[in-house]
């Protein structure tokens, strides 16, 4: 489950307007400021070691997000089973693999360091109900622009579902467009070389998670099935120019569960900085036990989980057309000499050193550069290729 951090940003944003015309850079600090626990809790009835993310709450003026460390964390169910997560990298993880089954009702027990006990409602796990399949279509979006819809499938014949929230992850090929198989290398401050380039540049793999809530519910329709839009993606986006893969998690959720990821959902896309909605504390189903004054901020949710993942080709859907660019990637010409008119020696050795670009060509002393990121796909992305990851 992922909370969406809430910092005043009805007031970030409306200070940012009134001043935004201001010649001098107002120092925006938090005036007050209570520390609350966050709870991340998602169980599924995936076989493996679950995960439990606890935070805090933090100020403007905060870098990062402080973990809740030291903390006692239990799942137990009503068959005397308990579940203890230990502290691994910012997370608690269980010591042992193990899924939630249907029937059971599980609880989140918190103890912090300070001796205050967070516990959750009693959940039990949801209509188990798979992902029937994911589609990608050539479409055209509200703003009249063509690309690929991706949309996910799943049927409930039961009619108990019913309430669905989606994440993807998305990743995708990288082919530098302007790669070359000669590299320029300073060898001194006035001096370059040419050398045999390394192929494992020229070709990359980005993976990234979504980041939006994505929900759906099917209450209003006349059978418990969903075609779900989860990801539009422009022809011209580079990330689809290769080849591309997307895979999509679904969790079935409670109402309760639903309702919760709802309100996040509406705060986040709030479009006006004077709404008068104004949501306070956002109701989970963790309380603390014992100090009815302490707030949290979270919900532990028993949810069914089913993920599929497809892949897809640029030419499947733009056949002939040529791949789009992360960059314009135009050739940037070079006089490599010192001294003299229209010199250009420092400027070229900076950009060399510093690799800020990468070579393409050159006639005596005239050289053409390209910006890094057209010649090494290594500048801002991975050369190694995902496990999952079929041509």
């Amino acid at each position: 489950m992922k909370l969406y951090t809430i910092k005043n940003t009805i007031l970030l944003s409306l200070l940012t307007i009134l001043f935004s015309g201001c010649t001098e850079t107002y120092p925006l600090l938090t005036n007050t400021y209570e520390e609350i626990i966050v709870v991340e809790a998602t169980l599924t009835n995936e076989l493996k070691k679950q995960e439990i993310k606890i935070t805090k709450t933090s100020k403007f003026e905060d870098e990062g997000v402080q973990v809740e460390k030291g903390a006692k964390v239990i799942v137990k169910d009503d068959q005397n089973h308990e579940y203890i997560f230990e502290e691994n990298n910012g997370i608690y993880v269980s010591q042992s693999e193990f899924e939630a089954v249907s029937g059971t009702n599980y609880t989140l027990e918190i103890t912090t360091r300070d001796g205050k006990i967070y516990q959750s409602t009693p959940q039990t796990l949801t209509t188990v109900n798979p992902i029937q399949s994911i589609t990608p279509a050539l479409a055209t979006n509200k703003d009249n622009e063509t690309g690929i819809q991706i949309n996910v499938n799943s049927y409930d014949a039961t009619g108990t579902s019913k309430y669905y929230r989606y994440e993807y992850e998305e990743s995708y090929k990288i082919v530098a467009p302007r790669w070359s198989s000669l590299k320029i290398i300073a060898t001194g401050p006035q001096s370059v070389d040419l050398i045999n380039n390394d192929p494992n540049t020229r070709i990359c793999y980005s993976t990234k998670k979504s980041t939006d809530i994505i929900l759906m519910n099917t209450n209003e329709l006349t059978e418990d099935r969903v075609n779900m839009p989860v990801r539009f993606i422009e022809e011209n986006n580079f990330i689809i120019g290769h080849r591309y893969s997307i895979l999509v998690k679904q969790y079935v959720e409670n109402f309760e569960a639903y309702t919760f990821h709802k309100t996040l959902k509406d705060i986040a896309s709030s479009s006006s900085v004077l709404s008068p909605k104004q949501p306070g504390l956002i109701s989970g189903n963790i309380r603390c036990i014992n100090d009815s004054g302490t707030k949290v901020i979270g919900f532990f949710d028993v949810a069914s989980f089913s993920e599929t993942r497809i892949f897809f080709n640029y030419t499947d859907f733009f056949p002939g057309k040529p791949a789009p660019y992360f960059n314009t990637c135009d050739d940037i010409p070079f006089k490599f000499c010192f001294g003299g008119e229209d010199c250009e020696g420092e400027t070229m050795i900076y950009n060399i050193s510093g690799e800020l670009m990468t070579y393409i060509g050159n006639s005596g002393i005239n050289y053409k550069l390209v910006d890094a990121v057209c010649g090494d796909c290594t500048s801002f992305s991975s050369n190694i290729k995902p496990s999952f990851w079929t041509e």
